[in-house]
Formats: structure tokens, sequence, C-alpha cells
């Protein structure tokens, strides 16, 4: 029985740092908001993997997973956008770009939940991504106007819902035997969370924004791909027609 709980209450773990994340911007404390978001993402990516390492997968975990997902990547990394950088903004524009990530976010994870996907891939950017792109890209506030985090922000908001292939490392899991060094990884994270979240949230703002932007960019050159086709298609459909003019 408790072997089958360890899993859930990784995914606790991470609710608990969401909510954490949302109380330290609000005391001012952007940095530290950011780096439980980071945390939070470690425990969501252990969590799955842990429940198949211990064959304790259920539908209440999923379902708790989805839950906790929408309120640590979604309400507290747009939150944390918010607070340091759209307040300044006219106040229908903030709240409405500020509801629509957590928005978007929940839509992908209903969509996650119900509709089947393709083998190793997600479909649509996955919210523990955007989130973490979310709330360090906020970091950049003094270096970046605001309009841009606001494009930013309404871009990863579109390419959640969107039909965009993500790669899914799903796949990639946790031995059973090394269960019990995960733990221990989480502390050691967490450890340089509190002692450097500003660097250490900059730093993991790299591969996340490089994550984002792989599946933008495949998704343009699939769509170039499909138009080139279709001209030489259209190209090869004339020929016969010029043809039977010419005789």
């Amino acid at each position: 029985m408790i072997t089958k709980s360890i899993p859930s209450l990784f995914t606790i773990g991470n609710l608990f740092l969401g909510v954490i994340a949302i109380i330290s911007v609000f005391n001012e404390k952007p940095e530290m908001a950011a780096m439980m978001v980071i945390i939070a993402m470690l425990l969501d990516g252990v969590d799955g993997r842990v429940a198949r390492a211990l064959n304790a997968q259920s539908e209440f975990g999923k379902e708790l997973d989805s839950l906790s997902d929408v309120i640590s990547f979604g309400v507290a990394p747009a939150f944390i956008m918010y607070v340091v950088a759209f307040q300044e903004l006219n106040p229908a524009v903030a709240w409405i770009v500020t509801a629509l990530f957590p928005i978007c976010g929940a839509l992908r994870l209903a969509r996650f939940n119900v509709v089947a996907g393709t083998p190793g891939y997600f479909i649509g950017l996955p919210i523990p991504a955007a989130g973490g792109v979310v709330c360090t890209l906020a970091l950049f506030y003094q270096d970046i106007p605001v309009s841009v985090l606001l494009i930013s922000t309404l871009v990863l908001s579109y390419l959640m819902v969107s039909n965009i292939k993500y790669p899914n490392f799903k796949k990639v899991g946790i031995p059973r035997g090394a269960v019990w060094a995960v733990p221990l990884i989480v502390a050691v994270v967490v450890v340089l969370g509190i002692y450097l979240p500003e660097h250490l949230s900059k730093i993991i703002f790299i591969p996340l924004v490089l994550y984002a932007l792989y599946g933008l960019k495949k998704n343009v050159d699939r769509r170039l791909a499909k138009t080139r086709k279709r001209g030489k298609t259209r190209h090869s459909g004339e020929e016969p027609k010029h043809s039977e003019h010419s005789a």
C-alpha cells in the first residue's frame, strides 16, 4: 500500500511547490518562485517514472497529476509573469493574457488525458515546459521589453493547444533499483535552488526555450515541405495539358 502511494507523494510535492511559487512571487521573491516551479518540474518528471518502476500506475494518479500541473505550470508561472511584468499594462490586456495561459494549459491537459497521442511524441507543447519557459523568462523582465514578454506568453499559450509534435522522453525510465536515488537528487536540486535561485533558473531557461523552438521549427519545416510538394504536383499536372494543347 505504501509503495503504491509513493508516486502520488511526488505529485503532491509538485502541487505544494506550485502554491509556494505563487506565495513567493506575491512576497516579491520572483527568483525563488521560478525556482519552485523548476523543482516542481523535476517532481513531475519523476512521478510517472517512479510509478512505472514500482508498477503503481493508476487513474487516480493520472488525474492528480493533471490537476497539480494546472496549478504548478499554469497558474503559478502566469502569476509570476503578471506580478513582475504585466501590472503596468492596461488591466484588461494583462488579465486576459494572464488568464489565457493556464486556460490553454488546462485544455492541453484535458486533451492529453482523453486523446491518444502519437507514439514518441506529445501533441502540443507540454505544460511543464511552457510553464518553465514563462517563469524563467519573467526573470529577464528588466532586460526584455514588456511587449516581447506579452507576445511570448501568447505564443506559448498557442503552442500548448496546437497540433505541433514535441519529442516525448517518457520512455526514459528509472530502474526499480534506482528509485531510492530520486529523493536524493531532488534534495540536491532543492539545495541548489535555495542558494542559487536566480542563476540556476536562468540556466534552465536555455534548454526549455530550445525545446519549445524545436517543435515550432519542425512544424514550419513540415508546412514548407507540404507547400513544395503541392507546388510540384500542380506543376506536373499542368505539363500534360500543355502537351495536349501543343499537339
